[in-house]
Formats: C-alpha cells, sequence, structure tokens
C-alpha cells in the first residue's frame, strides 16, 4: 500500500512539501530560493565541489551542500543566513583570486557568465586574496573548442557532462589541489582523443575557461548580441537551438537547454557546422546549364520546368523504378505525405523512403 503522507521540511521559515528523494538544492529551487552554485548543471549527478550552496540545517555541526543533501520530513533549512552568505562571498572571492580573467565574453558559451554573475552579486571583486594564478592554457590546434585553463575553477562539469551525457570519458582529471589540471588521455590533444567536437564541454562551463572558437570571431564585431530559437537542419532528432546573431550575420549556436529532443545537447554538425548559411559561394539563384555547357542564372519556373522534364525523360527512357524519393525528416507530414503521392501517383512506383523511418 502506497503512503500518501505529506512531506514537509520548514525553508526559511515557511513550511514547504517535498517528495521523496529530492535534494534541498532541488526543493529550494523549487520553492523560488536563490541558492548560487558553480558546479551544478542539473543534467549531471550532483557532486558538491564548490560549496557555494551550503545551507545551515538545524542540529548539524557544520553547514551542507544542498545539491548532494537529502531532503528529510522535518528539517528546518535556511538557505541565507548571514554566515551563510559572508561564506559564499568569502569562497568567491578565493575563486575569483585564482584567475586570469573574471568578465569574458558570452560568445564564449552558454553557462559562460555564471561565475561573472554571481562575483557581481556578492560584490566579491575584492582582490584581497590576489596571488598566484591557477592552470594551463592549451592551444591544441583544433578549430571548435578553446581550452583556456588560466579561468578554470576545477568544478568538473566538462568531464562529467563528457562521461554521463556524451559517454565520451574524453577528458580527465591530473594531479590534485593547485595543479589540477583537465586533460585528455596521455595530455595528448583534442583531435587525438575520444573526443566527437560536440562542444557539451563548452556550454557547461561556468567562467569561459572552455570556449567557442568560432563564435569568438565576432567578438569584435559591434552590433547586439541577440538569440532566435529554431531547430537544426541536419538530420530528423529535431534538436531545437539558440541562433546567435549580431547585425544580419550568423556567428554562433547553443544548444537550446529545454529543447524536447536534444535536452541542452548537439552533435558537431548541429553546434559548429553553420558557416554555410552565410558562404559566399552559397546558391541564391536557380542555375541551369545552357547547350554551352555553362551553368546560366534563371528564374524559378524556368528550373521547374527543367526539372519536370528531366523526370519526363528518365522515366520514359529507363521505366517508372528508375525515380526513387527520399523524404526528410524535418518537413511536415503533410509534405511527406505530397512527397509519397508525387513518387507514387506521379510515376506509379512504390520507390518511396523517408530517413526518419527507423
Amino acid at each position: 500500500m502506497v503512503s500518501t503522507d505529506v512531506l514537509t521540511l520548514t525553508l526559511d521559515d515557511d513550511e514547504v512539501c517535498f517528495q521523496k528523494g529530492e535534494t534541498l538544492y532541488e526543493v529550494a529551487q523549487r520553492h523560488q530560493k536563490e541558492v548560487p552554485t558553480l558546479c551544478y548543471d542539473p543534467r549531471l549527478e550532483p557532486f558538491g565541489a564548490c560549496r557555494l550552496c551550503v545551507v545551515e540545517v538545524e542540529g548539524m555541526r557544520i553547514p551542507v551542500a544542498s545539491c548532494t543533501a537529502q531532503a528529510e520530513p522535518g528539517m528546518v533549512v535556511q538557505t541565507r543566513s548571514e554566515n551563510i552568505e559572508q561564506h559564499r562571498k568569502v569562497l568567491l572571492e578565493m575563486v575569483a583570486s585564482e584567475n586570469r580573467e573574471l568578465d569574458v565574453d558570452p560568445l564564449h558559451g552558454y553557462a559562460s557568465q555564471e561565475l561573472t554573475t554571481l562575483l557581481d552579486r556578492y560584490e566579491a571583486r575584492t582582490g584581497r586574496f590576489a596571488g598566484q594564478l591557477s592552470g594551463q592554457s592549451k592551444d591544441d590546434g583544433n578549430p571548435f573548442l578553446l581550452r583556456d585553463y588560466d579561468n578554470c575553477i576545477s568544478c568538473y562539469r566538462c568531464v562529467r557532462v563528457c562521461a554521463e551525457q556524451e559517454g565520451d570519458d574524453a577528458i580527465s582529471v591530473m594531479n590534485r589541489g593547485f595543479e589540477t589540471q583537465i586533460v585528455t588521455e596521455f595530455d595528448g590533444t583534442l583531435k587525438d582523443s575520444s573526443c566527437t567536437f560536440c562542444g557539451q564541454c563548452v556550454q557547461t562551463c561556468p567562467t569561459g575557461a572552455l570556449g567557442d572558437k568560432k563564435a569568438l570571431r565576432a567578438k569584435d564585431v559591434p552590433e547586439e548580441l541577440e538569440k532566435t530559437r529554431s531547430v537544426c537542419p541536419y538530420c530528423g532528432v529535431g534538436c531545437s537551438v539558440d541562433l546567435l546573431s549580431k547585425g544580419d550575420q550568423l556567428v554562433g549556436i547553443l544548444p537550446a537547454m529545454d529543447g524536447p529532443a536534444n535536452e541542452g545537447a548537439l552533435c558537431v554538425k548541429g553546434q559548429f557546422a553553420f558557416d554555410f548559411v552565410q558562404h559566399p559561394d552559397r546558391l541564391d539563384t536557380p542555375l541551369i546549364r545552357g547547350t554551352d555547357g555553362d551553368l546560366h542564372e534563371a528564374s524559378w519556373e524556368e528550373a521547374l520546368d527543367k526539372v519536370a522534364e528531366g523526370f519526363r525523360k528518365v522515366v520514359e527512357k529507363y521505366g517508372r523504378h528508375s525515380v526513387y524519393g527520399v523524404a526528410s525528416g524535418r518537413t511536415p507530414t503533410e509534405a511527406d505525405y505530397m512527397m509519397q503521392k508525387f513518387i507514387r501517383v506521379g510515376f506509379g512506383s512504390n520507390y518511396i523512403d523517408n530517413c526518419s523511418r527507423a
């Protein structure tokens, strides 16, 4: 028999409900309590590395990391006491003291502004812990991922998203303490590792230590950065993306974290293969090969007539089964219906398939 007892705890002096298995951080988020964190990504297993999400729990001697602490009935929790807020500010000051750069361009990636935002919120740019800088940047010649580890804070989000979400395990952690480094196997280059250049490590990095090299080409373009929700055109999955533009120029792509099909994931094509959009060699008008053997600009009516004539000649010469249709997984159902009608009725053939039939 399933218990119908309501589970409650006290959160910042308010009695709130929670579900079995929830962490204190999840409960706080659901009840609109601002609990800062730098190592948390909702797609990943809780890690508890940054200690910014600590909260006070009555009866416990020291604050606990809310992202890993399970909610229990009767708990009395404070998320923003004076001591906790001071603790968070000191931690942020110490994190900032090790990084070469505290303000990075948003073009670095989806989460790249998280550290900057928290530093400003807690007024933690004091510089009182200034000293040796950690990290060692690596330029391994790959065209996609900037690896600026001078800004790394060892949150391990990049390592975890590579392992837990992508299953690649292309990067890992070397050494401990101040000498901690994010590396590939045998400390080689990304192209010689199992990296698929999906860019997920870039999009989860909260400091800009990892960045999108292709997007950063537009860092000095003066126009305002804008986002436009769209769908990746490459395959039948239908991943949601946010197109980054400056003026009329497409400068980068972000995966949509709320995309129903991809939930923040993209492949290397969806993430980086967008240069064709404004490539100078991209066709913007139909071309028809003339009797002289050269291609000449034509109207759409002329082009469609030429295509229709080509279909007719092929069928006359080789028969109805010489034409084969492949419908796109990205088109509406109505368009796929018309495609199969075009092949089955127009040519009397059942040679029709769809790229997303599986």
